[in-house]
């Protein structure tokens, strides 16, 4: 056995007992007649006494060296409240070094002075620190719970395949070429969308998984080449029914988990978010809502607002006393190319009810009374103007309002604001390719009343498609599919198949709907994102255990790498350069 106890479950209730521990040298600290270690494992920390006649035995111990010893639990004369173990030690009288390490290239200790890169190499020391294994722990008690409420509502776990086929729609397919089948290929799956379709024609009304998705997409902190979904689909059932049942299951993790009760779950409809918020997962958590002023703002002399489709502003309150440094600060930001605009306009709404603007020359104080009546803007609130193009400037807007919720902290991540938004478009025009894309996926089926639009206005055709949304972040998105073949078939039509292609791609899918299929729709939740989420943190990197950098790559085994000509002349691959 080597070890009776791990380092974080011996207490005063334990002193005099006989132990054995192992773990990493967290630190030492040798005081002449006795040295002190810091023992530690994935359960705490506990301190080892080396006295007199044994501080011989520790004066070679490195950090991080892996150690298993023999003692006795005393009572701490001088405890130590920050930790579990605080109030014991243990008088070593047994060492054994069961591996030696190598000095570590960063501090393995809560706050580390390894930068983010170096980590991510040595990943598996990272991972020894205590924040790290918080997050893991918290990724595994969602997991359990997550099957735990799934279960209870009779849901079914049921894997679906790695290897599919490639698919045109949707974002770029990771590809898999086939050893047997020379120059074919599989994907590897962006979601298991059409198997779970599949799964409802075949009689599973209610299914899920916890699996593994693929795509080979440019990346950001909250996005992965390969992540977790929570994947979800139900048969006989309508929007509200699945709304319903995910709110159940959010509002069950939080209760389990965080020990917190949500509120209730407001809807939106696509069209609202975007034109109060700019954005399709707004973050209600504060206000700060977009007020449209062009009928008191144009025709004043001020081209800048004259020729815009848009005059757009929002307030921010008891921010009048702004300094000239700090709206230059604003200026500077909405003008960086991440944001795009050409300027930002202000106006002061002073305690003594007047109004000083950026555009004074142009606008006297009844003309901006007006701008403050039109917005709600009370003395000592501050008011920001952008306007242009209306979809652009909705954007700008939106990144503008969510940069001063965090300069003036009114987004606190130990508050949760759940959302659900719906009625998305079905379809978006894409200026590259020239025609319409779906916007979820090409099984999204079209609400009834906007059918008749497919021909003459696609743009305007709404889904029957929902988000859930959670502090300003996409947390899920599913909808109700399409269940028959003829449907489906108009839709890959509008989406640009011709007859043989849809054949091609989607057959399979179209013939499964003549036997059969029932009315069915589903949810996908991206389990990383959660896990941050309850974690607190907007980067999901620190809840994967190996994950990827910016590029793409895994730095720490030095991966994507090249293969062999060997291997290569197996799978009929050109080894020529590109």
């Amino acid at each position: 056995m080597y070890r009776s106890h791990t380092n974080g479950e011996l207490r005063l209730k334990n002193v005099n007992t006989e132990v054995t521990l192992c773990g990493w040298v967290q630190k030492s600290r040798d005081l002449g007649a006795m040295t002190f270690v810091d023992l530690r494992d994935r359960y705490g920390i506990t301190q080892l006494v080396f006295g007199e006649n044994q501080s011989e035995m520790a004066k070679d111990l490195g950090r991080e060296d892996v150690i298993q010893i023999k003692g006795t639990v005393i009572e701490r004369e001088s405890k130590n409240k920050k930790i579990p173990t605080g109030e014991i030690e243990i008088t070593v009288t047994e060492l054994t070094v069961l591996n030696k390490s190598k000095t570590p290239p960063f501090t393995i200790e809560d706050e580390t002075d390894g930068g983010e890169e170096l980590r991510m190499q040595y990943r598996y020391l990272d991972l020894r620190r205590k924040p790290l294994q918080e997050n893991l722990k918290l990724r595994h008690k969602l997991s359990i719970e997550i099957r735990k409420y799934l279960d209870s509502i009779d849901f079914f776990e049921i894997e679906t395949p790695y290897l599919i086929k490639s698919t045109p729609e949707g974002a770029r397919d990771f590809v898999v070429p086939s050893r047997m089948n020379p120059n074919q290929f599989y994907a590897l799956p962006q979601s298991p969308q059409t198997f779970k379709q599949l799964l409802m024609v075949g009689g599973f009304d209610k299914y899920y998984q916890i699996v593994r998705c693929f795509r080979d997409e440019d990346l950001r902190a909250d996005r992965q080449p390969e992540f977790t979904q929570i994947d979800c689909e139900m048969a006989f059932v309508d929007q509200e029914d699945i709304l319903n049942t995910f709110e159940g299951m959010m509002d069950y993790l939080f209760k389990k988990v965080k020990g917190i009760t949500l509120d209730k779950f407001p809807r939106m409809d696509y069209a609202t978010a975007m034109e109060q918020y700019g954005s399709d997962k707004p973050d209600i958590r504060f206000g700060m809502t977009f007020n449209y002023i062009n009928d008191v703002a144009q025709n004043k002399g001020f081209q800048i607002f004259d020729d815009a489709e848009a005059v757009i502003a929002i307030v921010a309150e008891d921010c009048s006393t702004y300094t000239r440094k700090e709206l230059d600060k604003l200026v500077d930001f909405v003008k960086r190319p991440q944001v795009g605009a050409k300027g930002l306009i202000y106006v002061k709404c002073n305690e003594d009810g007047t109004f000083k603007s950026s555009a004074d020359k142009f606008y006297n104080q009844e003309d901006l009374k007006a701008w403050a009546d039109k917005c709600n803007a009370k003395a000592g609130d501050l008011i920001l103007v952008l306007s242009g193009d209306k979809a652009t400037i909705q954007n700008q807007m939106n990144v503008l309002r969510l940069h001063l919720g965090n300069e003036l902290g009114l987004r606190n991540p130990n508050k949760y604001a759940p959302l659900w938004v719906y009625d998305f478009p079905l379809l978006e025009w894409d200026e590259d390719s020239k025609r319409y894309h779906a916007m979820h996926h090409p099984f999204t089926s079209p609400k009834k009343e906007d059918m008749h639009l497919l021909d003459s206005a696609p743009g305007e055709v709404r889904a029957n498609a929902y988000d859930l949304v959670m502090n300003g972040t996409e947390t899920g998105g599913g909808s109700i599919r399409i269940h028959d073949k003829a449907t489906q078939a108009l839709m890959l039509k509008h989406l640009g198949f011709s007859e043989e292609e849809a054949n091609a791609q989607f057959g399979f899918l179209m013939d499964a709907f003549e036997y059969g299929a029932p009315p069915h729709g589903g949810i996908a939740l991206g389990f990383d994102r959660l896990c941050a989420l309850f974690g607190g943190q907007e980067t999901i990197r620190d809840f994967v255990a190996f994950p990827k950098n910016n590029s793409g790559r895994d730095v720490m085994i030095d991966s994507p790498s090249p293969i062999s000509k060997e291997q290569l002349d197996e799978l009929y691959l050109d080894t020529k350069p590109a």
